[in-house]
């Protein structure tokens, strides 16, 4: 239902242009759908009318995603999202291509991706509340990260969790500014995993107050944290990453860190609470890409 005209739907696309374009609030009512939706303009809000009853799955948008969105800005709130599978491996709940975006009280699982991103700098996403499991790379090889964002202006997520992630890395930003607070990453169910958190053109904010597990069946056993692991293209100087606790499951046998750094930069790692066999931070030599940049800068 369009709740500022009151019409209703049986078919979510047929909501959104309904819109027209404009500002509007879809309210979804209990039950399970295959069913998807593109969003091309304005600022729109898809809130379940329970929160976690109902549920989008399988069905894809543009072979994306249950929702693709390149409005002004999206709101999505109370919604399940499952079983999203296209050929490529970036099958999504949320496909995010422009615009502001905010995600509260949902659930992304057993599917490629939970939330993808394309690259919009002038733009924020933020995340509370929501939960991503069972999502990555799948028996075919295929597939993502629980979350991957790009080139956005910034990324925010808040009292999350995520859990039996199935390849890849469990939260992969790009964006320049970071914000994990309050968020739980067990990995003791994942397997063919990888980071739990990577920035690998590096970030500044903060990473605190959240619970970490690393689990035995992993890709990479060597950080829980990665930052500029691919090219330093943004300044990590000052990232906080402090008052977090972590774990290892019994059996776990490999040196691990709870804080690659490959940026150069002085990062503020403190007062986190680390199991024995973690070691705090380990420095690597900067990424390939920040030395081009360097010998780039000398000529």
């Amino acid at each position: 239902m369009v709740v500022e005209s009151g019409q209703r739907f049986d078919r979510l696309q047929d909501a959104v242009n309904a819109l027209g374009g404009g500002d509007g609030t879809i309210r979804i009512a209990p039950g399970r759908y295959e069913d998807c939706a593109v969003v091309e303009a304005g600022n729109v809000a898809f809130v379940a009318e329970t929160a976690g009853t109902a549920v989008f799955e399988e069905e894809v948008c543009e072979g994306k995603a249950s929702l693709v969105l390149r409005g002004a800005s999206a709101r999505v709130e109370g919604i399940a999202f499952t079983g999203t599978f296209v050929p490529d491996g970036n099958g999504a709940g949320i496909r995010i291509e422009k615009g502001h975006l905010a995600v509260r009280a949902s659930r992304f699982s057993d599917a490629q991706s939970g939330i993808i991103s394309a690259d919009d700098p002038r733009s924020r996403i933020r995340i509370d509340r929501s939960t991503f499991a069972g999502l990555g790379k799948h028996p075919d090889g295929r597939g993502a990260h629980s979350i991957y964002i790009g080139r956005y202006g910034s990324l925010s997520v808040t009292n999350s969790r995520f859990e039996r992630g199935t390849g890849g890395h469990y939260l992969k930003s790009r964006a320049p500014r970071i914000e994990v607070l309050g968020s739980s990453f067990d990995d003791s169910r994942g397997r063919g995993t990888n980071y739990m958190i990577d920035l690998p053109y590096g970030a500044v904010g903060r990473i605190a107050g959240n619970l970490f597990v690393s689990g035995l069946n992993k890709d990479n056993h060597g950080t829980m944290i990665a930052v500029a692991a691919e090219e330093r293209l943004h300044s990590s100087a000052g990232l906080m990453i402090e008052r977090n606790r972590a774990w290892l499951v019994p059996g776990f046998r490999w040196a691990t860190s709870f804080v690659g750094n490959w940026s150069g930069d002085a990062l503020q790692v403190r007062d986190n609470e680390l199991a024995r066999g973690i070691s705090a931070t380990e420095r690597h030599w900067p990424a390939l890409g920040w030395l081009r940049e360097k010998l780039r800068s000398r000529n």
